[in-house]
């Protein structure tokens, strides 16, 4: 039977059972709980120094009222994170390949941002829908491409995410196939294109990380404009 290459983001079942809800719960597992005392371990103090930086840099732009945020934003971080490198492992599933979790997690964070806007500053939120200075004529057209982008927000943050994780296992399949068959016939060939291969993973692994803080960073813009 052929084995077609997008099998692999098949969202796995036993039984008839669908195991995504294990593959998302599965990262919480993993974290180490802060014991009360105050010298930790090394991966503690790495893990509290990470998520320290992260938030602080994320949260600079941000005014007071946007700080309740920092707890959601950091989890979010390191929930995408660990799911995406996690999915760099053989015969593991990756949840974020599917556009439908993806779009859970950005349209109702998106609308949240839209919701705190126009509750706490209506006048500048609706202001963000005409440009200062626009000419008279296009003022509809204007207000109605401004509303397009706007709608269009959640649904570029769920396709960027799925689609540079699919795009990258893709590659390291593609290659690692190539790999399988070139080895028999033409072992120099198949030892260099192993090479590339590890060269493709570990600039999957880089974009595992840099996809997670892009989906964070947009979501920390979008509240941006509107706290």
């Amino acid at each position: 039977m052929m084995v077609s290459f997008f099998d692999q983001f098949a969202s796995p079942s036993f039984l008839g059972i669908p195991l995504i809800a294990i593959a998302i719960a599965l990262p919480w597992l993993l974290f180490p709980t802060p014991p009360s005392r105050w010298i930790n371990n090394r991966l503690i103090t790495l893990q509290t120094w990470f998520i320290n930086r992260f938030t602080n840099q994320l949260m600079m732009p941000l005014n007071v009222g946007g700080h309740k945020w920092a707890l959601l934003l950091a989890s979010l971080m390191v929930f995408l994170i660990t799911i995406n490198m996690l999915g760099l492992l053989p015969y593991t599933f990756t949840p974020t390949t599917q556009l439908s979790l993806n779009m859970g997690f950005a349209v109702p964070l998106w609308l949240a941002t839209v919701i705190i806007g126009m509750r706490n500053q209506p006048t500048v939120a609706l202001g963000h829908l005409l440009p200062e200075g626009t000419p008279i004529p296009l003022i509809p057209v204007l207000i109605i491409i401004e509303t397009i982008s706007l709608f269009i927000r959640p649904l570029a943050l769920g396709v960027r995410l799925t689609a540079n994780l699919t795009a990258g296992h893709l590659l390291i399949q593609l290659i690692a196939t190539a790999v399988f068959v070139l080895l028999p016939m033409m072992p120099t060939v198949a030892i260099l294109t192993a090479t590339v291969l590890f060269l493709l993973t570990l600039l999957e692994v880089a974009v595992a990380m840099i996809q997670a803080y892009v989906f964070v960073l947009l979501l920390s813009l979008y509240l941006q404009e509107n706290v």
